[in-house]
């Protein structure tokens, strides 16, 4: 088919040195258009800029709508509401001004509409949306002496962030939205008031609760007033060989009574085996190729028996293990109906077709109660992440150990130059700066858990550069409100992020809270 390439760009006022593409050679960026951009009170006029690369001018439409007219009066376009987009860059700006009756989040709607061929009636819509905030008293003031605030009122003259949109005759190339660019590595942008700039995938939140609830499901009481009770007590390690000898020991089963099937995974030297076991159950077989060493083999029986004994529905606990060929060592795990890798299966295109909100909404809630049940015993997990999940036919979700999942997954683990592979983007901050895992970690890298299964295991963080991620999260930047996820589940996975560790709820809260969302859901389907 013939490609008639066109492009235009959209630019925030307060972004500098900035550039993002929505739609690059084909290629749609994922994260969608429902992402509210907040725009400072200070800020009164945001530019863009746009140009047709189709070698013509293609006709366009805008219309900006606001939720509270009283407070924000309709925006106002320096150009015309209809017309033709030009072949040479052009800047054009909306005038946001506040009426300063009271002070308000008002959201701004920016639809427009590019027609690609008139003849096919080949329309691609594309919906903006930004959230100003206004403050009492707060009208247009054309005195600026602030020379930052002068500088931020002055159109920009490069790095806006921009759109391309690639049209495709008889298909209509919908445009996923980004947001905010991912600033490069170096000192920090920052506006007028001192503070960091957006970025693209995630946004700045409260990191302290707030002082009244944002939902029935969630409440001051259930969330400031307690805190975890087993805070500073820290996951069981195996520094003595004896307890994990003694594990072993009692989890020994004959090799020759496994049987392998399938390959499910493989990595550089782990490899992941679908089986069974005595000829009747079936089992999930960890185990390492010949080529590995004695450290991965180590490895490999240390943490899959980390969550030993751990007898719960929600808990993925070894079944068995066999070391009668000490280089490849087999961990056994129970694998009933089709039972796989959770992140895998989210992958999958037909579960974003299939999975709904409510089932979202289950499996949160059971990976919840059996965190409860881990910290009950005073186990903390470290590495919670729907790659280290399993998910069977019937949706049922077990939380499972984290052995091999470092080589099967390596995209997920960093190393920030201290020769340690860490899960960087699941971390909570006090585990990124000192390595200190606690219950209340471990509720942050639930939330991050809760973001990949709304998402279908999308990467987290995936603009930020690991070495960027403390300086990120210090400055209150959170993972955004993933596309149709309701905003009672996102507050919900909000306060697993706040900064202190006092201030993140409980799994038992947690669960509480989902398990209220769950009821109140399905009373209306």
């Amino acid at each position: 088919m013939d490609r008639m390439p066109s492009y235009f760009g959209l630019g925030w006022m307060r972004c500098v040195s900035a550039e993002l593409y929505y739609v690059r050679d084909g290629q749609i960026n994922d994260y969608a258009l429902n992402f509210v951009v907040p725009v400072p009170a200070n800020v009164k006029e945001i530019a863009f800029t746009w140009q047709s690369l189709a070698g013509r001018p293609l006709p366009y439409t805008i219309n900006i709508q606001t939720s509270d007219p009283a407070v924000l009066p309709r925006p106002v376009l320096n150009i015309s509401r209809a017309g033709e987009i030009p072949i040479e860059i052009q800047t054009f700006s909306i005038s946001m001004k506040c009426s300063g009756i009271r002070p308000a989040e008002v959201e701004v709607t920016l639809l427009i509409e590019v027609t690609l061929n008139r003849a096919t009636n080949n329309v691609t819509q594309l919906q903006f949306r930004r959230k100003k905030i206004c403050l009492t008293g707060d009208q247009d003031d054309n005195n600026i002496d602030d020379p930052l605030l002068m500088e931020t009122a002055a159109p920009p003259q490069s790095g806006l962030i921009t759109l391309i949109i690639g049209g495709i005759l008889a298909i209509v190339l919908v445009a996923s939205l980004l947001l905010i660019a991912y600033c490069a590595r170096g000192p920090t942008k920052r506006n007028s008031h001192g503070q960091p700039m957006r970025t693209s995938s995630f946004q700045r939140l409260q990191t302290q609760p707030p002082s009244a609830p944002p939902s029935v499901y969630i409440t001051s009481s259930t969330i400031i007033h307690q805190t975890h009770s087993t805070l500073q007590r820290q996951k069981m390690e195996y520094q003595e060989p004896e307890e994990l000898h003694r594990r072993i020991a009692e989890l020994t089963v004959q090799r020759c009574r496994v049987r392998l099937s399938s390959l499910l995974q493989e990595g550089t030297y782990g490899r992941v085996y679908k089986g069974t076991y005595n000829d009747q159950q079936d089992v999930l077989v960890k185990t390492v190729a010949q080529h590995a060493s004695q450290v991965q083999v180590s490895l490999l029986l240390q943490e899959g028996m980390s969550l030993y004994g751990a007898s719960h529905d929600g808990i993925l606990s070894v079944l068995g293990v066999s070391i009668e060929d000490h280089t490849t060592p087999f961990v056994l795990y129970p694998a009933p109906n089709n039972t796989r890798n959770l992140k895998l299966f989210l992958q999958e295109p037909a579960c974003a077709r299939s999975v709904t909100s409510i089932q979202i909404v289950m499996m949160s809630n059971q990976l919840a109660t059996a965190l409860v049940h881990l910290h009950s015993h005073g186990v903390v997990h470290k590495d919670i992440a729907t790659r280290n999940c399993v998910v069977d036919d019937q949706l049922r979700v077990k939380l499972a150990d984290s052995s091999l999942s470092r080589d099967l997954f390596p995209g997920d683990y960093n190393c920030l130059g201290d020769s340690e592979n860490r899960p960087i983007k699941w971390l909570a901050l006090e585990a990124l700066q000192k390595k200190v895992f606690t219950e209340a970690s471990d509720v942050w890298a639930f939330g991050v858990l809760m973001w990949e299964i709304l998402t279908f295991a999308k990467q987290p963080y995936a603009e930020v550069d690991p070495f960027e991620m403390e300086h990120y999260l210090n400055d209150g930047y959170r993972l955004a409100q993933p596309y149709n996820c309701p905003d009672e589940l996102f507050h919900i996975m909000a306060y697993c992020w706040a900064m202190s560790p006092l201030e993140r709820p409980t799994f038992t809260q947690l669960q509480a809270c989902l398990s209220d969302f769950y009821t109140q859901i399905t009373r209306y389907v």
